[in-house]
């Protein structure tokens, strides 16, 4: 793993976090606990902060960045970000799941217990509204969110990486 001072501030994790061999986390980033930084990612708070909660999995390849001086990044807590997803310069808030592939963008909103889709791209300043499954090309919601898809998948896949991370803890 990488984890690198950048311009005098470096990076501070969480208790019971996991962080991959070759994942890279570099600069000013705070994470909470029970976070887990997985194969390939990168985590580069070198020109701008990026601050995650607890319980927050950024799954293999995925980049979390910002824009310097314009833009830094807000984790909430129990967020998953999928396989190779790209959030940038934004506010995600608590209880979100971020689709594989998807990217969301400088200036966005994600509110809490959202869901954007596999592959969707957050257009630059979108407010995502809580509750609230956005998909496509620029994303758009589709649907609002039941109480069951919120607690079946945003608590599941957050959940299942708190476990997943403590199967490389025992070896």
């Amino acid at each position: 793993m990488i984890i690198k001072e950048v311009r005098g501030k470096s990076p501070e994790i969480g208790k019971d976090c996991f962080i991959a061999e070759n994942a890279t986390i570099v600069g000013e980033v705070s994470m909470g606990d029970e976070c887990s930084i997985w194969f390939n990612a990168v985590v580069r708070g070198d020109v701008n902060y990026i601050k995650m909660g607890n319980k927050v999995n950024v799954q293999d390849g995925a980049v979390i960045h910002g824009t310097y001086q314009k833009a830094a990044t807000t984790i909430g807590n129990n967020v998953s970000i999928g396989h190779n997803a790209v959030v940038h310069g934004c506010t995600v808030k608590d209880n979100v799941l971020i689709g594989m592939g998807s990217i969301i963008m400088d200036n966005c909103v994600v509110e809490s217990n959202s869901i954007i889709a596999a592959g969707a791209v957050v257009t630059q300043g979108t407010h995502v509204e809580a509750g609230s499954i956005y998909a496509g090309m620029p994303a758009k919601k589709i649907k609002d969110i039941s109480p069951e898809l919120s607690q079946g998948e945003i608590d599941r896949i957050a959940n299942a990486y708190v476990t997943y991370s403590s199967w490389f803890k025992e070896t």
